[in-house]
């Protein structure tokens, strides 16, 4: 059975980029007599607001889309990620970090510093120490060197057909959970799929440099593969991507002016864009 999903974070109000998505999702569900799943992508309380959560409820009715219950609220799955992130450990494939975004940005900026690296590995293999025991990490990283040893490389097929095969330089010693958030993106995404049945995992083609991690973990957790389908994205006429934070038109405000929303999503499917919006690669 086909079972896609669509994942928003509730920061903002939907646009129309939302709407693709969606509606491409739904319709791959649907066309295969599947199910498509709603996730609400909340883990970030200093962004993520109640009003948009409704908000996401209100627009994806008034598309036309309906989606199959439960719906998987993230702020209500931290045992599920805990649980995940305490095997990783265990196997010595997850190291305490206590680096800063600062300290972070200030060691890529120094003259041994690789600029094209994430993160330079500050606290990988530090030697035990009480102090730094008993402080509170920043976060919890995903040891690369140990996972590929223990799983390899991934690689993954896209719908169309095309076969990527990650490098190392793809994963890097990624963020697995912060202080302040009980799982990174990567890590809630691969538990969360797998917890609906996702078999497609369908998304902005934005979001294909997330494979590889998401791959491996999906490998090291002992995880199902799903199918991807990372799609074009909805750019303004002048090629400028739609994005929460530079106000890109909401869905809400098309409905006031009297769009309708059944047909939109047809018309986002088929190709067919309102003025001032187009297609582009990611």
């Amino acid at each position: 059975m086909t079972v896609t999903r669509f994942a928003p974070s509730p920061s903002g109000r939907l646009h129309l980029g939302h709407a693709f998505s969606a509606a491409l999702g739904h319709h791959r569900a649907r066309d295969a007599g599947g199910k498509f799943r709603l996730r609400i992508e909340d883990l970030d309380p200093s962004r993520c607001k109640p009003e948009f959560v409704e908000g996401i409820y209100e627009d994806l009715a008034w598309l036309g889309l309906d989606w199959d219950e439960p719906v998987l609220v993230q702020s209500r799955r931290t045992p599920a990620y805990q649980a995940a992130l305490d095997s990783l450990k265990a196997r010595g494939l997850a190291y305490a970090c206590f680096c800063t975004r600062a300290d972070i940005a200030q060691s890529l900026t120094a003259p041994h510093g690789d600029a094209a690296t994430s993160y330079p590995g500050t606290c990988r293999g530090l030697p035990d120490d009480p102090a730094r025991r008993a402080s509170t990490p920043h976060s919890w990283r995903l040891d690369s060197a140990r996972a590929l040893e223990f799983a390899g490389l991934p690689s993954w097929t896209e719908e169309d057909g095309r076969t990527f095969a990650a490098k190392a330089s793809d994963i890097g010693d990624a963020i697995l959970a912060r202080k302040d958030a009980p799982a990174s993106y990567h890590l809630s995404c691969v538990i969360d799929d797998a917890a609906s049945g996702v078999t497609m995992v369908v998304r902005g083609g934005d979001l294909r440099p997330s494979t590889p991690i998401q791959r491996l973990l999906q490998a090291l957790l002992g995880l199902p593969e799903p199918a991807y389908l990372h799609h074009a994205l909805i750019a303004h006429e002048d090629g400028r991507r739609l994005a929460k934070r530079d106000l890109a038109p909401t869905l809400a405000a098309m409905r006031e002016a009297g769009a309708d929303g059944p047909a939109l999503a047809a018309d986002v499917l088929a190709g067919k864009l309102p003025l001032g919006f187009g297609f582009s690669d990611a």
